[in-house]
């Protein structure tokens, strides 16, 4: 997906979102028509501007049912020697804090035990809410959806450096001396603001 000039995104994500939330709550065919034309119009909107396809992109689109609210991404910060834990992505083959979408049923913070787990083999413990980020509002938006990110530091309590389906690597890394990041999922606003909260245990949780 290209990130120049994403006002065409904005406009696709806002109607698919009246689109979706018009699907939750139509009460006859005519309406379910009109909606579902909206998604045909988002998932334009985006093929024109990407290498993606209208068809597997509307599939995409129609796999948001219910009310329209962004999605949930959530990472942990863990520090061990002054490193930062990072995972490469088996996507992209970039790197990032473990993490990934909360599931329902879990609350934030086990979504954060669990994805560490799964996606590095090291066990944690979240001591702090860190921040929460509008993912959308950082010039790299989350795939096609509006997102949250929430970032949790976490200490280290066990495991040992695992990959999974999803990455390939494993590795501490000084926050000077970073690979190539996978930017969706961890860039230099979180980096900065996870630093100034090593250095102060009392700065309070960064919100948008």
């Amino acid at each position: 997906m290209t990130t120049n000039n994403l006002e065409w995104l904005k406009i696709a994500q806002e109607i698919q979102s009246l689109s979706q939330t018009g699907l939750a709550f139509c009460e006859n065919n005519y309406e379910r028509g009109r909606y579902s034309r909206l998604t045909e119009i988002a998932a334009e909107i985006v093929s024109n501007n990407t290498q993606l396809e209208k068809e597997s992109t509307e599939k995409i689109l129609m796999l948001q049912p219910g009310y329209a609210t962004p999605k949930v991404d959530v990472r942990s910060a863990v520090v061990k020697d002054d490193k930062l834990l990072l995972v490469r992505e088996s996507t992209d083959g970039r790197w990032a804090m473990p993490g990934g979408w909360a599931d329902v049923g879990d609350t934030p913070a086990e979504v954060a035990v669990r994805e560490t787990f799964e996606e590095s083999g090291f066990e944690v413990r979240p001591t702090k809410l860190i921040g929460v980020f509008d993912a959308n509002r950082s010039g790299r938006p989350l795939e096609l959806f509006h997102a949250f990110k929430l970032i949790f530091l976490c200490d280290l309590i066990g495991g040992e450096a695992a990959t999974s389906e999803e990455t390939t690597e494993v590795g501490f890394f000084p926050f000077d001396s970073l690979p190539e990041l996978s930017s969706n999922r961890t860039n230099e606003r979180h980096l900065d603001e996870i630093k100034e909260h090593l250095k102060d245990s009392l700065r309070p949780t960064f919100y948008e």
